[in-house]
């Protein structure tokens, strides 16, 4: 980078270009979202769009001399080799600012390409997203700064996370080391221009896509891919298996169209609200449950059976229903996707003239809601 021969505009408008022309790529086009569910970051040859606008600084004489704090941004396309290495094209441009009134900025514009080392943004065929991406690369370039030609490279190093439904944007900082190689000539300085880069990364691609499973009646959407399509899916956020309708093989419970059905009874202190340590392995493997299947809303349900007077009962299993409830959401699970109510004993299930009856209807129910989420609204 030269103070004395800054580049013209037109760098700055061939960079817009490139921009507009990436970010035009059919590849990316919001009407691809929903269809066939493969993650580009995860699948070679499918290509990603990298955004890095960030801070500037010279850290060399004489850059740091007579240019202040500056910014910079590069674009770079990026084609999957495999789920950890990423090739492609970038564009950089790099100006500072200059201390001195009446004399231009310092500009560089860098044409070139690099690689990627990366975390997998996805794993288990691109079914599910990471929760982050670090990563490094490097780039060699041709620079321009003025009527100058000159070779350049950078490193850089950062740290992506998911953003949105389909996981389609990573974002996060990054930092890079620019360095500009100066040739001997006369009447210039001649030692390298040395530039820090620091801002925010932003990585755009495909993303989770929703894949077409084919059946007798023709193809259908498969959000979890899991081979059930999503009509059927009783757990259609997350990877089971058909005998079980698309849910996990859980031990304590069954996925019901309409419920969590507990195999093993919860346990109360006698006339209390306080639920009994056996009880706690059945609970935990609804707080999975509910961890995993993230569209469940859940109504606690509590009854009790018909002794005692009937405002008795109505308060007791109000409380043991909020005694799950609260056990719920101390190990993880979103509060508002619970509700708890209590019935006292006016859904029995069994006779309440015999013992074993009057026990099976002391029980709390889990009573699970589906919510549908709109496809349009990422």
């Amino acid at each position: 980078m030269n103070h004395r021969s800054p580049l013209k505009s037109s760098g700055a408008a061939a960079l817009c270009g490139a921009a507009l022309l990436l970010l035009a790529t059919p590849a990316l086009a919001a009407d691809d979202v929903t269809a066939v569910h493969e993650p580009a970051p995860s699948q070679a040859g499918q290509l990603s769009l990298k955004l890095e606008p960030g801070l500037a600084w010279p850290l060399t004489k004489p850059q740091s001399q007579l240019f202040k704090l500056g910014g910079g941004a590069s674009i770079k396309a990026l084609w999957s080799i495999n789920q950890y290495l990423d090739i492609g094209p970038a564009v950089t441009v790099v100006v500072l600012p200059t201390k001195t009134s009446g004399q231009e900025s310092g500009r560089a514009f860098a044409y070139g390409a690099g690689l990627r080392l990366k975390g997998p943004h996805f794993y288990r065929h691109g079914e599910k997203a990471t929760s982050l991406s670090p990563w490094v690369d490097a780039d060699a370039y041709y620079v321009r700064t003025g009527p100058l030609n000159r070779f350049g490279y950078d490193a850089g190093a950062g740290v992506s996370f998911p953003v949105g439904s389909n996981k389609a944007v990573w974002i996060g900082p990054f930092v890079r080391y620019f360095q500009i190689h100066q040739q001997v000539r006369s009447g210039y300085d001649n030692r390298d221009a040395k530039i820090l880069l620091v801002g925010v990364s932003v990585d755009v691609g495909p993303g989770v896509r929703r894949r077409s499973v084919a059946t007798a009646f023709g193809p259908c959407s498969d959000s979890d891919v899991d081979g059930v399509c999503d009509a059927d899916d009783r757990c259609p956020d997350v990877a089971g298996t058909a005998e079980n309708f698309g849910c996990p093989a859980y031990q304590k419970l069954v996925v019901q169209p309409d419920r969590l059905e507990l195999k093993e009874k919860l346990f109360f202190e006698w006339d209390q609200a306080k639920l009994e340590p056996e009880s706690f392995p059945v609970l935990d493997e609804v707080v999975v449950a509910l961890k995993q299947n993230v569209s469940f809303k859940v109504q606690v349900e509590g009854h009790a059976s018909s002794e005692g007077t009937y405002d008795h009962n109505q308060a007791l299993s109000e409380k043991r229903a909020e005694a799950v409830l609260d056990y719920l959401v101390a190990h993880g699970i979103d509060r508002g996707r619970l509700v708890s109510k209590g019935f006292s004993s006016s859904v029995p299930v069994a006779t309440n003239i015999t013992e074993a009856g009057r026990e099976a209807n002391r029980r709390v129910e889990f009573v699970v809601q589906f919510t549908i989420l709109d496809d349009g609204s990422y």
